[in-house]
C-alpha cells in the first residue's frame, strides 16, 4: 500500500468536546497523548501505560503565539506552524510524534525577521522534573512509578537561547519516559541519545516516518473504485497500530489492542477519572483479533492471547484488568475469534494453550450462566455486554422512568449472549481439529464443543425466535416469555449461520425496520423508550456524551449485522449482496467527520438518525471492518485446508487486494469488469472466472 502518511494526510484533527486541541498520531509501546494544546513541544493531557493526564512534558517559551495554528496531521507526525503577534516578525514551525520506544519528539523551527530579540526558554514541570532535566512521580493507583527524562538538542535553551533580528534556529526537544523498576535512568539517556542523534535536526522527522511506516509495509494492500472504501481501508490499519500496546508490566506484560485511548475520562492532572478504555477489554478483543490476523506478522496476536490467559480467572473468565487491577468479566466470542486468527495464522505460538483457555471459558460461563434449565446464558448485570441500557431489561416493567431503579429490571437470557456461546463453542471444536494432534484429546475436545453448540442453536431457535414478529428476541429468566422489544443483538443468529429459508423474510422486515438514517440503531425505532441519541424518556443517565443502547448506533454491532448481512447473502445465492453493499459505506462513512470521507474520527457510537457522533473518543477501536472488506469485497475466506474466493456485488467496477498471508502462503485477488476474477497465490495465477463467481484454491 502507499505510505500510511499518504493515505491519511488531513488538515486540523482535534476533540469536537474540546475546541482547539491536537490530535497526535503516533503512539509508542507505552506513551501517548490524548490531546495537545497549541503550545510549541508536550503540553496537554499526556499518558503513559494507562490514563495520567500528565499535563507537561516540556515547552519553549518567550513568544507569544496566538491561535489558531495551522495544523496539518499524518499518522506519524503532526505538524504546526505560528506566528507570534503582529510585528513581532517571528514565525514557528514544529513537528512533533512520539516514537515506539516512548520518547516524546520536538523537532522546531523559529525564524525572527522582526526588530527586537527574543529569548526562547526550555521549561518543564518542575513539580515533578528537577533542573537537569530527571524527573519521578509515583502514581498510586496503578503502584507504578513514571520517570521522565527531558534534553534540547542545544543546552542553551535551559538559560535562554536568544534569537536576535534576521536570525533562524533550529533544534529538538525530547522527553523519554518509562517506569521504576523497569528502566532506569541511564536507559532513558540512551534512548534520547538515539532521538536527538539526527543531524541535521529535520532528519529525525525522515527517521520517524520510516520507523512508523515499518509497520504499515507488510500489510495487505487494497484499493477499489470506491474511494472512501479505500481510504477507510487504510485508516482501520491505523487504527490497529494506534491503539497498539506493550506495557510490559504488573498483569499486562504482552501484547495488546487498547479498545481507545481514554478522552472519556475526567482530565485533572494525574487524577483522571472516570471509565478508561487504555486497557485490556476481552469485548473488543475478539474484533482485534479479526483485523490483526491479516497482519502478516502473527506475534500480534500470539502476544493477545497471552495477555487474556493472564486475565484468566479461576473460573475461565477472560477479565479487564489494568496493570495491577482487575475489572469486569464482560461477555466475548474469544473462542471463536481466536479459532478464525488461527485458519490464517497456522504457525501463531501458543495455540495450544489458548485452545485450553478458550474451552475453559466455555466451560466457565456455561456453569455460571446457562442456570435456566437450559443451554442458553443468564445475563444479570447490563453492563457485561458492553450495550447497556438496552431496554429489554426493562420491558416486563413497562420501561420505568429511571433505568436505575432495579425494582423495574428483569434478567436476561439473552441472544447476543447466547450467540457468542454458540461461536464460542463452535470455535474452540475447530481449533481443536485444526491443531490436530497437538490439540491433545483433539477429537474428544470437538465432540464435546460441538455438541454443546448444537443445544445451544436448538434452543436459539425454538425458544428466541418468534414466528409472529420474525425476529430473535431476549427471554424473561424465568418464565422463557419473549421481551417485546427489537434490540440490534437480534440480527446475531444470522451473524452465527443459525437461520434457514424460514428467517429470510425475517430479516427482510428487520432491516426495513432499522433502515434509521445512520443504521443500525441498538433498538428499533418501535420501542417505547428508543432515542437515536441515547436519552431515557427525556434523561440522559450517563450524560449527553454516554452510551446508553436504547437507539444510538454503534459501530460494534455495525460490525457484526453487516457481517452477518454478508455471510447470509452468500448462503442464500447473493441474495443481499446490494444491502450489505449500502450497509457497508453507511458505516465507512461513519469514520469520517461531518462525512466528509476525509477527516479520520471514528468515535464510539452515534444518533443513529443524522449519524453526528454523540461520544468524543477519537480513534476508537471496538469494531471491525478490515476483515469485512477482505472476506467479502475481495471473497478470501480461510478454510482448514484451501482459501475460497466468494466476492459479493458491492457494486464496485474494480478493486485489488494483494499480499493477504493465509496459511504460509501470499493470496492476491483482483476483480475489474473486462478481466473478471483473478487470484494468484505465491505469485503465480491460480484460478479466475470471468464474473464474481465461487473460486476455491487447495492449500498444501
Amino acid at each position: 500500500m502507499e505510505s500510511i502518511d499518504e493515505a491519511l494526510v488531513t488538515g486540523r484533527r482535534g476533540l469536537r468536546t474540546r475546541p482547539g486541541t491536537l490530535l497526535l498520531g503516533p503512539t509508542g509501546a507505552r506513551l501517548w497523548a490524548d490531546y495537545l494544546e497549541q503550545r510549541p513541544g508536550f503540553a496537554g493531557a499526556i499518558d503513559l501505560v494507562h490514563k495520567l493526564n500528565i499535563p507537561l512534558l516540556f515547552t519553549v517559551t518567550g513568544v507569544d503565539l496566538p491561535e489558531p495554528w495551522e495544523a496539518r496531521w499524518r499518522p506519524s507526525r503532526l505538524t504546526v506552524s505560528a506566528a507570534g503577534r503582529p510585528g513581532s516578525g517571528v514565525e514557528f514551525t514544529e513537528d512533533k510524534f512520539v516514537t515506539w520506544d516512548d520518547c516524546a519528539v520536538s523537532r522546531q523551527v523559529w525564524s525572527n525577521d522582526g526588530p527586537a530579540p527574543v529569548t526562547l526558554r526550555l521549561e518543564v514541570d518542575r513539580s515533578w522534573v528537577g533542573g537537569d532535566g530527571f524527573g519521578s512521580r509515583p502514581v498510586e493507583r496503578h503502584g507504578f512509578t513514571v520517570l521522565a527524562v527531558v534534553r534540547p538538542s542545544d543546552p542553551a535553551l535551559w538559560d535562554g537561547l536568544v534569537l536576535r533580528p534576521g536570525e533562524r534556529a533550529e533544534f529538538v526537544v525530547a522527553a523519554a519516559l518509562g517506569l521504576a523498576g523497569t528502566e532506569t535512568r541511564p536507559d532513558l539517556e540512551r534512548r534520547l541519545d538515539t532521538a536527538l542523534s539526527a543531524e541535521p535536526p529535520y532528519a529525525v522527522v525522515d527517521r520517524q516516518q520510516r520507523e512508523y511506516q515499518r509497520w504499515f509495509d507488510e500489510v495487505p494492500s487494497f484499493s477499489c473504485s470506491d474511494p472512501v472504501l479505500t481510504r477507510t481501508w487504510a485508516y482501520r490499519w491505523f487504527l490497529l497500530r494506534h491503539n497498539l500496546a506493550v506495557p510490559g508490566v504488573g498483569g499486562l506484560r504482552d501484547p495488546l489492542f487498547y479498545e481507545g485511548r481514554a478522552h472519556k475520562m475526567s482530565k485533572t492532572p494525574w487524577d483522571p477519572a472516570g471509565w478508561e478504555f487504555s486497557k485490556l477489554i476481552p469485548l473488543s478483543s475478539p474484533m482485534h483479533l479479526l483485523e490483526a490476523r491479516w497482519h502478516p506478522d502473527p506475534s500480534w496476536g500470539a502476544g493477545l492471547w497471552r495477555t487474556l490467559r493472564a486475565a484468566q480467572g479461576d473460573d475461565g473468565l477472560f477479565r479487564s484488568r489494568t496493570v495491577g487491577q482487575e475489572f469486569h468479566a464482560y461477555a466475548n466470542f474469544l473462542g471463536w475469534a481466536s479459532y478464525q486468527y488461527a485458519l490464517v495464522h497456522r504457525d501463531a505460538d501458543g495455540a495450544a494453550a489458548m485452545l485450553a483457555s478458550l474451552a475453559a471459558q466455555v466451560r466457565g460461563e456455561r456453569a455460571k450462566l446457562a442456570t435456566g434449565n437450559d443451554e442458553l446464558p443468564i445475563e444479570t448485570e447490563h453492563i457485561l455486554t458492553g450495550k447497556e441500557y438496552q431496554p429489554s431489561y426493562w420491558s416486563f416493567h413497562d420501561y420505568p422512568a429511571d433505568p436505575r431503579d432495579r425494582s423495574g429490571y428483569t434478567p436476561l437470557k439473552r441472544v447476543d449472549r447466547a450467540v457468542y456461546h454458540y461461536r464460542n463453542a463452535r470455535g474452540v471444536a475447530g481449533l481443536a481439529r485444526l491443531l490436530g494432534d497437538a490439540a491433545g484429546d483433539g477429537a474428544g475436545l470437538a465432540a464435546e464443543f460441538d455438541a454443546l453448540a448444537d443445544a445451544v442453536a436448538a434452543q436459539v431457535l425454538t425458544k428466541q425466535w418468534d414466528p409472529g414478529t420474525g425476529f430473535f428476541h431476549d427471554l424473561h429468566h424465568a418464565t422463557d416469555q419473549r421481551s417485546p422489544v427489537h434490540n440490534v443483538v437480534g440480527f446475531y443468529p444470522y451473524w452465527a449461520g443459525l437461520t434457514g429459508e424460514e428467517h429470510l423474510p425475517g430479516l427482510d422486515a428487520a432491516l426495513r425496520l432499522f433502515d434509521t438514517g445512520a443504521p443500525l440503531p441498538s433498538t428499533a425505532p418501535d420501542c417505547p423508550v428508543y432515542s437515536p441519541t441515547g436519552h431515557w424518556r427525556g434523561v440522559y443517565v450517563k450524560g449527553r456524551n454516554g452510551c446508553s443502547w436504547n437507539g444510538p448506533t454503534w459501530p460494534y454491532t455495525n460490525s457484526v449485522v453487516i457481517d452477518g448481512v454478508g455471510a447470509t447473502s452468500r448462503r442464500f445465492g447473493h441474495r443481499y449482496d446490494a444491502e450489505f453493499g449500502r450497509l457497508l459505506r453507511s458505516y465507512a462513512l461513519l469514520h469520517f467527520q461531518q462525512r466528509d470521507g476525509r477527516t479520520p474520527y471514528l468515535v464510539e457510537h452515534y444518533d443513529s438518525e443524522t449519524g453526528e457522533p454523540i461520544s468524543d473518543e477519537a480513534d476508537y477501536l471496538h469494531s471491525y471492518l478490515i476483515d469485512l472488506v477482505v472476506r467479502y469485497v475481495a471473497g478470501i475466506e480461510a478454510e482448514a485446508d484451501s482459501v475460497v474466493v466468494d466476492p459479493l456485488d458491492v457494486g464496485l467496477d474494480w478493486f485489488a487486494l494483494t499480499g493477504v498471508r493465509v496459511a504460509g502462503h501470499t493470496v492476491d485477488v483482483a476483480y475489474d469488469h473486462e478481466r473478471g476474477l483473478r487470484v494468484s497465490v505465491d505469485g503465480a495465477p491460480a484460478t479466475a472466472a470471468p464474473g464474481l463467481s465461487p473460486l476455491t484454491v487447495p492449500l498444501a
